[in-house]
């Protein structure tokens, strides 16, 4: 029986059905994955159900080896992915055998056994910390380009500024104003402050770190961008093991982003920092999408942040 590898069920359909131009992008999909199949003799198996912005499946070479083949629905951030993985060159993150930019796909090396970071619940939070805090190091530790497509962080946070002050004054939420304030006014000045800019990874969360084999955790499904590494450490700290859910939840997070500090060789209140302008940013973010995520409790959140990061 041959494999459906377009089920209705998969998750970038509804995303691009919601987008401008999606529904046409998912008409010329088969032709485009036909197409790559063909110019890259590949295998292909059925579908991964997982991602929103991308069709991946599993596919195997003409020798045999596995691989994973992704299409992505094109998106801002996805546009530097190649450039990222071609960049690492396999250091920290899954190589890059092939890529066509016209249809936004790459060849990339396939992840097995491929659990996620965020599922290894027999390894302790400090544990899966230390091992994506090392990840990041060798991310972080790779020469910038002279000459590159990737996006300047402080140009995309700058904008992140001006939208976090547009939707204050738009949604009037119950938000400590001062804390608003102080986190548009990191997102466009911790950028220009850094000691060092690196690649970033952009989406560094525990779900994009899967066991391997040619190293035992690599990283995947990058949007890289050219800045401060300190942005990247957030989401890691806190979707390993919400240090929130705690009692004492203030020393938690002191003990873990000074566990992740040390590691990655960076300075813990500019880590705090960095993490109280994202939290604020992703909450204002989520009155604009009311069907994501409740922006309740960040404001909390951010106040622990900024007793860390001496604010």
């Amino acid at each position: 029986m041959d494999l459906d590898l377009f089920p209705p069920s998969l998750p970038v359909v509804a995303t691009a059905n919601d987008q401008d131009g999606g529904p046409d992008w998912l008409a010329r999909l088969p032709s485009v994955v036909e197409e790559l199949r063909e110019r890259w003799s590949l295998r292909i198996g059925a579908p991964f159900h997982g991602g929103s912005c991308s069709w991946v499946a599993p596919v195997w070479r003409p020798d045999g080896e596995p691989a994973v083949l992704k299409v992505t629905w094109p998106h801002r951030e996805a546009m530097g992915e190649a450039e990222g993985l071609r960049l690492w060159s396999g250091r920290g993150a899954v190589l890059l055998f092939e890529e066509d930019r016209d249809h936004l796909a790459v060849l990339i090396e396939r992840c097995e056994p491929g659990v996620t970071l965020a599922e290894s619940a027999q390894l302790t939070p400090d544990r899966r910390l230390l091992i994506g805090a090392q990840l990041l190091y060798e991310l972080w530790s790779v020469p910038l380009p002279q000459h590159t497509g990737l996006e300047s962080l402080a140009d995309v946070t700058a904008e992140w500024a001006d939208l976090v002050e547009t939707r204050m004054a738009r949604f009037k939420p119950d938000f400590d104003p001062g804390l608003v304030a102080l986190a548009a006014k990191l997102l466009r000045e911790l950028p220009r402050g850094a000691a060092r800019e690196v690649v970033v990874h952009g989406d560094f969360n525990p779900g994009n770190i899967l066991s391997a084999q040619r190293k035992p955790w690599l990283v995947i499904d990058a949007k890289p961008m050219i800045g401060d590494p300190g942005y990247d450490v957030w989401p890691l700290v806190s979707q390993i093991d919400d240090p929130f859910a705690y009692d004492d939840a203030q020393r938690i997070l002191t003990e873990r982003m000074t566990l992740v500090a040390g590691m990655a060789g960076e300075d813990v209140r500019r880590l705090a920092a960095w993490a109280l302008a994202r939290e604020i940013e992703a909450a204002l973010w989520r009155l604009e999408h009311p069907d994501t995520q409740s922006p309740v409790g960040s404001i909390d959140k951010a106040r622990a942040l900024a007793k860390l990061a001496e604010l």
